[in-house]
């Protein structure tokens, strides 16, 4: 009788480049079947991997945070890949992750193996203290999946797409920016600033930005550059800077396509004082794409920003997707780690360094309390009598004048 062969049971490993057809099935060719999870631009990122394949492999071997970007994770069983998982740093102190992209495909259990590929990244990177992800409001199964584990929703995101038409209108009116400036690493204090006033408490904590995310190393413009330059497009950055106050109270960032092949894509942040700003540097957004082959521009709104969204409804903006953006803190983490756990916390382990290393020395106080006081000459026994020592019999109310 032939033996059986033993059962492969499924795994959860770094993706590997022998891999890279197998997730384009799963990222591109079965996405809607297979995704519980939103991510933007996965396309082009699986262009990225085939082109840039060797040079990714050369940037694994330095301990740089560029490393960090192509964190893909694969569910295997019986050596076929049924899912993936895609995590990123969201911030330059890598204290909150996001999720860009969870795939499974449904005859493996989304929910299951989606569970499994959640809490491989969240008891492996244990540098994050929060966690980020982004759901279409459509996908109920994803945002099943994300709820299951401990997400909860933060912000509410709009994505908008102003139409070529429009564009052409809103650049014929000259914007009024009599201090718009280029951006550098020197102007990073002044965007963390505007960045940390242009969002709610609740978000500026789970996103935990430093002037150090507004500034960019030579590595990273190199990269970048690298990017923009397979892509065809062209970055253009710019800052509103208010010179009374020396502080900046707009920014906007836009990404313009060449060949009009992709729309451009624009990320536009502002003060709440100077909402009066939107529509002049929409406009000067708008007077740039006139200079590149007509195509529409998108960029987002959140729901603490009901002047930009009032704004794009005004000038006829399409309303293109809604999203949740939801966050998970670290405290869930810690309770459900089988390692970690409050009950399993004893206080004498957490706190062994304050622990005496031997007897310490008795001072003048605990001297004074501890020592056996003399017998007084008034009070010494009498022959037959009682000891009246004050430790034994205390008949009076204090001590003589001598102690």
């Amino acid at each position: 009788m032939a033996s059986l062969a033993p059962k492969i049971e499924p795994r959860i490993r770094p993706l590997q480049y022998r891999d890279l057809e197998a997730i384009k099935r799963l990222l591109v060719e079965e996405h809607d079947l297979a995704c519980v999870g939103t991510y933007y631009g996965h396309e082009q990122h699986l262009d990225q991997l085939h082109r840039w394949s060797e040079l990714l492999k050369l940037l694994r071997l330095f301990p740089h945070q560029l490393s960090d970007q192509l964190r893909t994770y694969v569910w295997e069983q019986e050596h076929q890949l049924a899912g993936v998982v895609q995590v990123s740093p969201f911030n330059h102190s890598r204290s909150t992750w996001r999720f860009d992209q969870i795939s499974v495909l449904p005859a493996y259990g989304q929910q299951e193996v989606g569970t499994q590929l959640l809490r491989y990244c969240l008891e492996n990177i244990w540098e994050a203290r929060t966690w980020l992800t982004e759901i279409e409001v459509n996908q109920t199964s994803a945002l099943a999946l994300y709820r299951h584990n401990g997400f909860q929703p933060l912000a509410h995101i709009t994505y908008w797409s102003v139409a070529p038409e429009q564009l052409s209108q809103l650049a014929t009116r000259e914007p009024v920016l009599p201090n718009l400036l280029p951006v550098n690493n020197a102007d990073a204090s002044l965007l963390y600033q505007l960045d940390t006033a242009s969002m709610p408490p609740l978000v500026r904590q789970v996103f935990d930005r430093h002037i150090q995310d507004f500034k960019a190393n030579l590595v990273e413009t190199l990269l970048s550059g690298i990017q923009l330059w397979g892509q065809t497009q062209e970055l253009v950055r710019a800052y509103v800077f208010e010179p009374q106050r020396k502080a900046a109270i707009g920014y906007f960032e836009i990404n313009l396509c060449r060949n009009a092949t992709q729309p451009h894509e624009a990320q536009l942040t502002v003060h709440p004082a100077y909402t009066w700003l939107y529509p002049e540097l929409l406009a000067h957004m708008a007077q740039l794409t006139q200079a590149y082959p007509s195509a529409p521009l998108r960029l987002d709104s959140t729901d603490y920003q009901p002047e930009r969204e009032e704004y794009l409804r005004q000038i006829g903006a399409e309303d293109l997707e809604q999203t949740l953006m939801m966050s998970r803190s670290v405290w869930h983490k810690l309770r459900e780690s089988r390692s970690i756990s409050f009950e399993a916390l004893q206080l004498s382990d957490m706190l062994q360094g304050l622990q005496p290393n031997q007897n310490p020395v008795p001072g003048r106080m605990t001297y004074w309390l501890t020592r056996t006081p003399p017998f007084p000459k008034h009070r010494r026994a009498k022959p037959g009598g009682a000891l009246r020592h004050p430790q034994v019999r205390l008949r009076h109310r204090s001590w003589p004048q001598e102690f």
